[in-house]
């Protein structure tokens, strides 16, 4: 299996596509504005107490208050509470927990009115990102995620992934992880851990208490409703979570990301530094690797399958339903059940894969063609329990029910991921009535006006339809040269594929676009 990554990157942010074996499948975008990424701990502050949902309302600084619910609040809260208080009024000066005396663990039935009040401060970290008209919800069982292991402070406890099987291999990353951890650190040893040395793995858990000193030195000086610590990007955080010896390529547009991805790289996989590149090829990144049509094709409410048979995908507000299309599918006219069977199988491979490019979470319901033998009902859910193997979010998967349907629960922490893959009518505009084309150039001249001499923008980059730009570069004498006399400025035309006919944006010299 061969994975590429495609890092698009923009003033904005950046646009990350995962390829598997050429075909897309995770698509995230990471916004410099967003503040609230999972991961990040906060400086929160009890806004109210609900004791009829044993949760409290905690202000982080977002436009709605975050939720957080007595079963997050973790066994060791109280120590939590006691270490937040003793720092920001400098009653306790080391970083490390060597010298702090640990509380009981809080009850697990208990209620949040006798752990939390109103006003208190509290560190709490981002368990699940705003999602519609939802805040965040917030944990205070804080861990600092790496590599290969994770950090999870006021806990003496270590747990190593079930996916590593061998009773040695276990035995032996525990004995490394004992020797090297702080007192009152609990570690959690991650898959990737597997076959690593001492070194590899002391280096990652000295980078964790690295950041953990930096939440301690920073908690007294930060405001209520305030970032503590950030997590990484989410760049960074899929190069921590998937980068293995599978990775063949990882391609940027951007010279201060390549810099930055590789530096990454560097520190936690020198060996895969090289597969690390710059894209210099004149065409749009994802235009040059096929992911602008992949997603066209991906995305929407109908996702035809290479067979014929195409899947139905609606959104609701609390669940997702798929129905599974046969279409024009005639592979065995004989054989209704294993035609059925053959188009169940194709589609359950789309639907893992759907789940994770739209990071679709919650109640997932797939109403697949019916089949009468259970072997075949079976076989179905087997295949796609292994489909859904490659999904790095927790997921169920209930057995198909006699009418064929499949319930998958999957977790969410982020908003889905939804692209409009159809275009409004590029003569209308959508109302129904059109502009005179004739006028299209006319008015990009207008913006030229204001551009130019109100604005005083330099260097200034035209981005049209490539028809457009086709029309602006024809001739001896091109209307490019003609803008320059005119102007007396070089403007600079790019075609973008992406774009309706008549759609044109400009961008100065840093490449952000100019909002007219």
């Amino acid at each position: 299996m061969i994975k590429e990554l495609i890092i698009d990157s923009t003033p904005n942010g950046a646009t990350i596509a995962l390829l598997q074996d050429k075909q897309l499948v995770e698509l995230h975008k990471e916004q410099i504005s967003n503040n609230y990424t999972v991961g990040d701990i906060y400086l929160g502050r009890i806004k109210k107490i609900m004791p009829s949902l044993n949760a409290a309302f905690v202000d982080v600084g977002y436009e709605k208050d975050a939720f957080l619910h007595y079963l997050d609040l973790g066994p060791q809260v109280q120590s939590l509470l006691k270490l937040a208080k003793q720092v920001r009024s400098g009653g306790y000066q080391s970083k490390l927990l060597d010298n702090f005396k640990l509380d009981a663990d809080i009850n697990k039935g208990g209620k949040i009115s006798e752990v939390l009040t109103k006003n208190q401060l509290i560190p709490v970290q981002i368990a699940k990102e705003p999602i519609s008209t939802k805040g965040p919800r917030l944990s205070a069982d804080l861990s600092i995620a790496g590599r290969y292991v994770v950090l999870v402070p006021f806990s003496e406890v270590i747990s190593i992934s079930k996916k590593i099987k061998s009773n040695t291999e276990r035995t032996r990353l525990r004995k490394i992880v004992e020797s090297i951890k702080p007192a009152h650190f609990g570690v959690i040893i991650r898959t990737v851990s597997e076959g690593k040395g001492v070194a590899e793995m002391q280096k990652d858990l000295l980078d964790l208490i690295s950041k953990w000193e930096s939440f301690i030195t920073r908690l007294p000086s930060v405001e209520p409703s305030k970032k503590i610590l950030g997590e990484i990007g989410r760049t960074s955080t899929i190069l921590r979570d998937l980068l293995n010896a599978d990775f063949q390529g990882i391609t940027v547009n951007d010279n201060a990301m390549y810099e930055e991805v590789k530096s990454y790289i560097h520190e936690i996989s020198p060996d895969l530094e090289s597969i690390v590149r710059l894209h210099k090829h004149k065409d749009p990144l994802f235009e040059h690797f096929g992911v602008d049509k992949q997603i066209k094709g991906a995305f929407g409410k109908t996702v035809n399958l290479a067979g014929g048979a195409y899947l139905v995908i609606e959104h609701t507000e609390a669940l997702h339903v798929i129905d599974v299309n046969s279409g024009n599918r005639t592979a065995n006219k004989e054989n209704q059940e294993e035609n059925a069977f053959q188009v169940n199988k194709e589609a359950a491979k789309e639907i893992a894969r759907q789940l994770r490019l739209r990071d679709m979470g919650g109640i997932v319901v797939i109403d697949f063609i019916d089949m009468h033998k259970p072997q075949n009902r079976k076989e179905l859910f087997d295949y796609l329990r292994d489909e859904m193997a490659h999904d790095r979010a927790k997921h169920t998967i209930l057995p198909p029910s006699k009418f064929g349907l499949v319930q998958i629960t999957r977790q969410r922490v982020r908003p889905e991921m939804n692209i409009v893959t159809s275009e409004v009518c590029p003569a209308c505009g959508g109302t129904g009535t059109i502009r005179p084309t004739i006028l299209l150039i006319d008015d990009i001249e207008n913006n030229f006006n204001y551009i130019l001499d109100e604005q005083n923008e330099k260097n200034i980059t035209l981005c049209v339809h490539p028809y457009i730009e086709a029309y602006i570069k024809k001739g001896l004498v091109t209307l490019q040269m003609k803008w320059y006399f005119k102007y007396g400025k070089w403007i600079k035309v790019k075609s973008n594929p992406a774009y309706q006919i008549a759609e044109f944006h400009f961008f100065n010299a840093k490449e952000e676009e100019i909002k007219l």
